[in-house]
């Protein structure tokens, strides 16, 4: 539907159906719960992948589709489609992870550690059934390519495993083929035709590269926690770096966790090892390889609306990973909303459960229904700026954040007036001590350096994309990283990554046997601690120009680096300080080349600078 014709919906409401024929039921601008979902009809089909043949067995790939509709699309009603597209459906295999500590050439030194198992969804489990099928929607959940049922191999983010939901979309809109358990063509005559796709991490991911092909049918996306950029989530700035939580985790590996299809180690093997071979675990440059998975070179193409999720403490999916997506969606102006929560790798539906149905009812009805909701006019951001505090923006990042130069300065002082300093401070790198150990120890200490701000009058808050600059030398050793963390010092309360049951029961949609449709409220688990890292930043050297080309270093020569922290909200409240703590290797990040680089670094010629709203005199 052209964009014209979308709007006119968005007014207009769904089209009325004959007398005769069944349809949603609209009141208040939302549709109601008027369907049964214990009567729902449940439907399998596999989906012809046309023109992908990724294990290359003369075939067109193959998905496998489970979709739960209401019974009345049986007698003439149509419905929209919510999709939700995953390689974890059938869980996954024990892996190992690739070894961190290296020799000073970047190679791995002989020690492994199995992957920790990350968690495998069941169909129909979740909340969207229960809410959304009720009210005229259909779900579709689609196994990715070398995943359960589904043919082809698992190629993590590369344009394979994007066909798959797109030619899903391309079936319920009458583009592609689809056929039973027996191999009898089968045919969305129950579609509208509409679709829009939702996930959690790569679940969350696939939405954003299926809305880069520019499919027709795709009407939004919700993407939460998500990758807009691989080379992102197991690099960074040049330089090899893991996801939180999975030192040592890379492309391939995960390729193999999800290559769960019959056969699959035998058939997709080959395609696997040159995954290997050139995901480039010395240099971490970036290349064509890493491009083809990079959705942010085909943004240009995205016609869906986008809804981001994020969580603010998220280290497994970085934060620069919404950021760059929603940072190419506004230059673009493509409708957008975004939620920004305290949470990590989190689903918001465990958050603010309530607020969450509201919100993205509307947004489907909107969408999906052409249901004028109200939910484009209400303000864009949603922030949790602490455990629990929300607050609404018509933007991301704050309007009126702009970006404020902090000079480093003798003593180890931060702050925003230039103090030239013409001496030089160095630090020895090492990788026993985590950054936590770093930052907590007292004084000077010869692996790191630290520069603080005084005791900040007014509260200060961060909102977008923090840069540093380093003026330094590298001698004596093999490390190639520099590691930028920013610290908030002063007690506070402040969320420590779990979920606390709060003792209540939210009943949100229809239940069936085994699923009530209910849940526990939960509410972030919080802590007092003495200080946060509040976001992080890592350089490979080599790569100072380009992401995309190692330069060697010459010992002892000063150079100009300059690398982005992890976008961020935040704010630092008043009598806090601030600090730039550099260090070399992050322990729990990068790779862990022999100890003993000396990194000597010239404060007066560095400086960082924070995109902040209302800046304190410092």
């Amino acid at each position: 539907m052209p964009l014209a014709a979308l709007l006119v919906a968005a007014v207009t409401g769904p089209a009325p159906a004959a007398a005769d024929t069944p349809a949603v039921k609209v009141e208040n601008n939302a549709t109601q719960p008027v369907f049964s979902r214990a009567d729902a009809v449940k439907q399998t089909v596999h989906v012809e992948v046309a023109g992908t043949d990724s294990d290359s067995d003369g075939r067109p790939d193959r998905v496998a589709v489970d979709i739960l509709r209401p019974k009345e699309t049986e007698a003439g009603l149509k419905v929209p489609v919510i999709m939700e597209a995953s390689p974890y459906y059938a869980g996954g295999n024990d892996v190992a992870n690739y070894p961190v500590d290296v020799d000073e050439n970047g190679n791995p030194l002989p020690t492994l550690r199995a992957q920790a198992n990350k968690l495998a969804a069941e169909p129909f489990d979740g909340y969207y059934d229960n809410y959304f099928v009720p009210r005229g929607y259909a779900v579709a959940l689609v196994e990715n390519l070398g995943s359960g049922r589904a043919t082809g191999c698992p190629t993590s983010g590369d344009r394979n495993e994007t066909a798959g939901p797109k030619a899903v979309i391309d079936w319920l809109n009458g583009r592609a083929k689809g056929y039973d358990a027996d191999g009898n063509p089968v045919e969305a005559t129950w579609s509208t035709g509409n679709v829009g796709m939702i996930g959690v991490s790569y679940n969350g991911t696939l939405p954003n590269a299926v809305a880069a092909t520019g499919v027709e049918g795709l009407r939004t996306i919700v993407p939460i926690a998500a990758i807009s950029s691989w080379y992102d989530y197991y690099r960074a700035n040049g330089g090899v770096l893991a996801p939180g939580g999975f030192q040592g985790e890379d492309l391939d590996v995960l390729a193999k966790y999800v290559l769960t299809r019959e056969n699959g180690q035998e058939v997709c093997g080959p395609l696997i090892d040159s995954i290997t071979a050139a995901q480039d675990r010395v240099t971490g440059d970036y290349s064509a390889f890493w491009a083809a998975r990079n959705y942010l070179n085909d943004v240009d193409k995205v016609k869906a609306s986008v809804f981001v999720v994020h969580g603010l403490n998220d280290w497994n999916v970085k934060t620069k990973q919404f950021a760059q997506w929603w940072y190419a969606l506004a230059e673009r102006n493509v409708p957008r909303k975004i939620w920004l929560h305290q949470g990590t790798h989190m689903n918001p539906f465990s958050l603010r459960t309530a607020e969450w149905l509201r919100q993205l009812h509307g947004w489907f009805d909107h969408w999906l229904y052409g249901i004028d909701s109200g939910i484009t006019r209400e303000p864009q951001a949603d922030v949790e700026i602490g455990p629990g505090q929300w607050e609404r923006h018509a933007s991301w990042p704050l309007p009126g954040a702009a970006t404020v130069p902090l000079h480093l300065g003798s003593g180890g002082r931060l702050g925003l007036l230039p103090r030239p300093l013409s001496g030089r401070e160095t630090f020895t790198d090492q990788k026993t001590r985590t950054a936590e150990q770093l930052v907590e120890a007292s004084g000077a200490d010869p692996n790191r350096l630290a520069y603080t701000t005084g005791e900040l009058p007014a509260d200060v808050r961060i909102s977008g994309t923090p840069r540093v600059s380093v003026r330094a030398s590298f001698a004596g050793g093999s490390s190639p990283y520099l590691t930028a963390l920013l610290v908030d010092h002063g007690s506070d309360t402040r969320a420590n990554g779990t979920l606390v049951p709060t003792g209540e029961t939210y009943c949100y949609g229809q239940g069936v046997p085994g699923d009530t449709g209910c849940t526990a409220l939960r509410t972030l688990g919080t802590a007092v601690t003495p200080y946060k890292i509040v976001t992080r930043g890592w350089l490979d050297v080599r790569n100072r120009h380009r992401a995309d080309r190692t330069e060697p270093l010459r010992a002892g020569k000063e150079y100009d680096f300059t690398w982005d922290f992890q976008p961020t909200d935040y704010l630092v409240k008043k009598g806090h300080r601030l600090s730039l703590v550099i260090i070399s290797t992050d322990r729990d990040y990068t790779l862990r080349y022999p100890p003993g680089t000396r990194i000597t670094v010239a404060p007066g010629r560095s400086a960082l600078r924070l995109p902040v709203v209302t800046p304190a005199r410092w």
